[in-house]
């Protein structure tokens, strides 16, 4: 006699998307602050970008990785792995372990940072908008950056700060809208 049975697997794990996105965009609203001008580099942005900048993405990389989600693994992963190598490459040199990075290293930096996240970008046309302005506008931000540095042009450097500030709410609001249209079961907030 055969006994045939079906087996359904539901994932129950929750969506790791918010966490990550969260992550990268507060860090990243007070990271532009401070390149728009208002406060220098501090502790507070050192921290953020290990912790919640660095952290949280880390831990969103590794539960995008179990849900099979490649574009989250290695978005999560990557950026939570930006903002480590960032604040190292602030530190190391301060604690004399490598020297400062001149401006034409730290252009070549931030131009690879835009040339991967420009490549990113085209994965989510076919995710949501949402997305699709994070990732935008977020290679925008690396490569204004890159320019600001490699021409020395503080008002470009200005520029990026604002138009930072406009990428991490970008990605804050994409994140709170995932978690409240989870939470309520519909779409509250359009993503």
């Amino acid at each position: 006699m055969e006994n045939n049975k079906t087996v359904i697997l539901k994932d129950l794990t929750a969506n790791p998307a918010p966490l990550g996105l969260l992550g990268f965009g507060l860090t990243t609203v007070l990271l532009n602050i401070h390149n728009a001008g208002f406060y220098p580099i501090n502790s507070m942005i050192l921290a953020m970008g290990i912790a919640y900048g660095g952290i949280a993405q880390i831990l969103a990389c590794g539960m995008e990785f179990k849900k099979g989600n490649t574009f989250g693994t290695v978005a999560f992963g990557s950026y939570g792995l930006f903002w480590w190598s960032f604040v190292l490459l602030i530190i190391l040199p301060k604690l004399n372990l490598a020297v400062a990075p001149d401006k034409l290293s730290l252009a070549a930096y931030l131009f690879m940072w835009g040339l991967f996240t420009l490549v990113m970008f085209f994965g989510t046309l076919k995710l949501s908008r949402g997305l699709q302005v994070v990732f935008f506008s977020l290679a925008v931000l690396f490569f204004l950056l890159a320019l600001g540095d490699i021409t020395g042009n503080a008002t470009i450097t200005l520029i990026a700060g604002y138009e930072g500030i406009f990428t991490g709410f970008a990605a804050i609001y994409v994140g709170l809208a995932q978690v409240l249209n989870e939470t309520y079961g519909k779409e509250l907030l359009p993503t």
